[in-house]
């Protein structure tokens, strides 16, 4: 739903973050911010930052930092049209919307009752129909107690091809609905039929606790052995992990979750007491996904087959985690014997055997460059050129040197910077972007500048017109020109500048910077500032007259200006 910006620059004006996180998490004043232990690590002293004049959190501990928006969608494990949602009930404003959108709501809240009631329905028929025996007896067999079928809302679909489709034979609107959602089939005839038949069901559900989707296996030997809900309006399998909500129930801090595949192995493994493990929805784990895993706990471990395409599987993981990861963060991959499942392997091993063998799962660089190795054999140069293409891939300096000093020792090289000269490194990440490069390097008067706007946009306001800078030829000036046309003829804050940049590829270096200790004194803040623009205004003068200077044939306008820049360069 599109939202007026005015609105969302409202809100957060209206919302004291210090006054807001009090309320959740108690604060103490610190400075001229506040501080806390933070609510999304355990930590024994208080690493977590709240700024009343930015309107903005940071933890040095786990990186968590945001606005009022974000904390709310964190803290209280809400999206983000939600977050806007309880913040405006909070200040008794109602969230503008146009009429388009709000059907599209009303549809969305009518598909989310209706899976609810479908897991309603096949709980009830697990534990009435005629057929219950069976199924109770293949749980009993799969050693799940109960308590775990309950937890995790585990039912039954009646064989048939109209159980579900007769509870709605009279509403044909709520029919239509359903096939929305994907429980219910149309065929090339016509005929509706129910999507799920003689199956065990496992809701999916999202992270506010909604059944948005199912997953069900077939309790004999048909096919296929797991049958999912499709694409829906409310369902998007990349974006989501079965059993995330459930081991948040459980573990408000988690330590560490377990990515298997299977709804099976997650449901057995928490029988066992590992109720720590989320599954990926029979996909290949997506960067959305990768994105929760890191966000529920610092340590993920990626489990597979010992096969080759679990090994395949494994590495595609390592892929997709890589630009994602920042220090602090960990990733290792646990690989089961063949023929083994975690299912399998719990049930034969028991719990303390099974989380000895997770202790053991190879850290991330260690799979790594050990597969490259196995990949290469004994061509040093293959294997280098691959590990460097990786590499240039993480998106976090601190971290991708820590790698370039595992790879330096693995080569036999002198040191990193050498390495990276000989073999031609040049960070490229999927959303490091040329310019996040550029701005990358400490103390640069372009980064200095962009920090000190971000840190107090009242810097911009009636700023005199910079019109050099759009013409000069250097990474990252396209977002200091656009942040000083932002923040030019409005007054915001730190946390309303950043939300104009949510969901773009801007925002992640905009929120580091925003936390970036500049060293400047506040005093000194408005002349650096200034100072910072005419270094940038002289990089455009000598840019241009190294263009002119080395042009031939000028014209009399180009003659003119060469005069005036280097009048200009005497006087600088």
């Amino acid at each position: 739903m599109a939202i007026p910006r005015d609105f969302i620059n409202e809100l957060i004006a209206r919302t004291d973050i210090v006054d807001l996180i009090d309320r959740k998490v108690p604060l103490k004043k610190a400075g001229k911010n506040y501080a806390a232990c933070c609510p999304f690590h355990s930590e024994k002293s208080p690493s977590f930052t709240v700024s009343r004049e930015k309107q903005f959190y940071h933890c040095f501990g786990c990186g968590a930092h945001g606005n009022a928006i974000d904390f709310v969608m964190e803290y209280e494990r809400m999206d983000f049209l939600d977050a806007i949602g309880e913040l405006a009930g909070q200040l008794g404003l109602d969230v503008p919307r146009d009429s388009g959108n709000r059907a599209d709501e009303s549809i969305s809240r009518d598909l989310y009752q209706l899976m609810e009631d479908a897991g309603r329905y096949f709980q009830k028929q697990l534990r009435q129909h005629p057929e219950k025996q069976r199924v109770l007896d293949y749980l009993q067999k799969r050693g799940l107690s109960e308590e775990i079928v309950e937890r995790f809302g585990i039912g039954y679909a009646p064989d048939g091809w109209d159980n579900l489709l007769n509870l709605y034979a009279q509403k044909p609107q709520l029919q239509e609905k359903l096939l929305t959602a994907g429980m219910l089939i149309n065929n090339e005839q016509g005929r509706r039929y129910d999507r799920f038949r003689d199956r065990l069901m496992f809701p999916i559900r999202d992270r506010r606790g909604r059944v948005i989707a199912f997953g069900g296996r077939v309790l004999g030997d048909g096919t296929p052995k797991y049958l999912n809900s499709p694409e829906t309006p409310i369902f998007h399998k990349g974006n989501e992990l079965y059993g995330l909500y459930e081991l948040r129930q459980q573990h408000r801090d988690p330590h560490r979750v377990l990515i298997v595949e299977g709804y099976m192995d997650v449901v057995a493994l928490a029988q066992f007491g590992v109720d720590y493990a989320v599954a990926s929805l029979g996909t290949s784990t997506t960067a959305e996904q990768f994105q929760l895993l890191l966000r529920s706990a610092k340590e993920v471990v990626c489990c597979y087959d010992g096969d080759n395409a679990g090994r395949e599987a494994a590495w595609r993981a390592l892929e997709t985690a890589l630009p994602m990861l920042k220090p602090g963060d960990t990733v290792r991959f646990m690989f089961l014997p063949q023929s083994e499942d975690p299912d399998s392997m719990v049930r034969k091993a028991g719990k303390e055997a099974f989380e000895q063998l997770i202790e053991a799962a190879q850290p991330l660089e260690a799979f790594l460059f050990d597969t490259l190795t196995e990949r290469n054999g004994g061509d040093k140069a293959s294997f280098a050129k691959q590990a460097m293409t990786l590499l240039e891939r993480i998106q976090d300096s601190v971290l991708q040197n820590l790698l370039l000093e595992n790879l330096t020792y693995r080569l036999r090289m002198g040191n990193v910077e050498e390495m990276k000269r000989r073999l031609g490194f040049q960070p490229k990440s999927i959303a490091q972007t040329q310019q996040q490069q550029t701005l990358k390097g400490r103390g640069t008067p372009l980064r200095l500048a962009i920090a000190l706007l971000v840190q107090d946009p009242r810097l911009g306001v009636n700023l005199v017109p910079q019109p050099a800078l759009q013409f000069l030829k250097m990474a990252g000036i396209e977002l200091l020109v656009r942040l000083l046309d932002l923040t030019r003829n409005q007054t915001l804050n730190s946390a309303q500048l950043l939300e104009y940049y949510r969901d773009t590829e801007d925002y992640p270096i905009l929120t580091k910077l925003a936390q970036w200790d500049h060293q400047v004194a506040d005093d000194n803040v408005q002349q650096e500032f200034k100072t910072a623009l005419v270094w940038l205004n002289n990089q455009y003068i000598e840019q241009r007259y190294q263009e002119l200077s080395l042009k031939q044939n000028l014209t009399k306008e180009e003659k003119l200006q060469l005069t005036k820049l280097i009048a200009a360069m005497k006087r600088s």
